[in-house]
């Protein structure tokens, strides 16, 4: 891929026809090169290494001894089976089963840490178990529903209905006005955010619209600017809980932004030479989104021209 963006670049062979497989996937579980990732609701656990942060592994028999009926397959490396095992509860595991084989940390940091193979295997594990706890009884019928396929799918017993997990996707787009004297891009905040926290703007898709049309819609809403082309950029699968991000740039009619103050609070129109300062952050007052977002992606391919 030309453009990969952190929790991309996934290295397994998910295996996707193998794990439907009840007795190939028993085969992987019972094979001794098994191994396993540990993670704490939703936090990977991470050790220090000389080489630097990576995801701590433990053999799949290992990791069952500490944790029961809470592990799914991720696939395969080099034939070698992966897969993930999760703790529940407030209590670190750290300070316990896991003690001495690494820290766990939140997604978000972790995801500046590890290098970005790591980073996109802990991501999807984080998807798969948000999604399982999630779903646990049966959209048809309200039956309690069973894992199979190694976590990629539930199966209701009393109605058969299969669920699989769940992506939601989301676009995320840079406006842009090429009118006036030079080229400038929009930047949006939200009062959540922490201060002079500046981003793209974004929005779920909804039944029946294309990604143009959402992305549309979402700069017409949040910011009264009209959209008259639209221009893919990248991807970036964001495990918060399980979205796919699409990255567009947005080319709008008029510079005359109203933030809708629901959604956003402020704009700000930036040119080249302010996006550039603000992603090296140098600019007095906006602080540019974290580096493994998307949108930070956006303002710098825009930025770099």
């Amino acid at each position: 891929m030309a453009i990969r963006n952190t929790f991309a670049g996934n290295p397994l062979d998910r295996a996707g026809d193998l794990r439907n497989d009840p007795e190939w996937l028993e085969a992987q579980e019972a094979n001794p090169e098994a191994q396993a990732m540990i993670l704490w609701e939703g936090r990977p656990l991470v050790e220090e290494t000389p080489e630097g942060p990576r995801l701590a592994w433990v053999s799949l028999e290992h990791a069952r001894d500490m944790v029961r009926d809470r592990d799914l397959f991720l696939g395969l490396w080099k034939q070698a089976p992966v897969f993930a095992v999760e703790f529940e509860g407030s209590l670190d595991p750290a300070e316990g089963p896991v003690r001495g084989l690494g820290a766990f940390h939140e997604m978000r940091a972790a995801a500046a840490l590890l290098p970005a193979a790591d980073a996109a295997m802990a991501g999807a594990a984080k998807s798969l178990f948000d999604w399982r706890r999630r779903h646990g009884f049966c959209a048809a019928c309200g039956t309690m529903t069973n894992t199979a396929a190694g976590g990629w799918k539930r199966r209701c017993p009393a109605c058969a209905t299969e669920h699989f997990p769940r992506v939601d996707p989301v676009v995320i787009m840079l406006p842009v006005f090429e009118g006036g004297d030079e080229p400038r891009c929009l930047l949006g905040r939200q009062a959540a955010w922490p201060q002079g926290r500046m981003s793209a703007l974004a929005g779920f898709l909804e039944p029946g619209e294309s990604i143009e049309e959402a992305c549309a819609r979402e700069v017409e809403e949040e910011a009264g600017l009209t959209v008259v082309d639209v221009r893919y950029h990248s991807s970036q699968p964001w495990p918060f809980p399980s979205q796919l991000m699409i990255g567009l740039i947005a080319r709008v009619s008029d510079d005359q932004a109203r933030p809708d103050q629901t959604e956003l609070e402020a704009v700000a129109w930036l040119t080249r030479a302010e996006a550039r300062a603000v992603l090296a952050g140098a600019h007095p007052t906006i602080h540019a989104p974290l580096p493994f977002a998307i949108a930070h992606s956006l303002i710098q391919a825009w930025a770099e021209g």
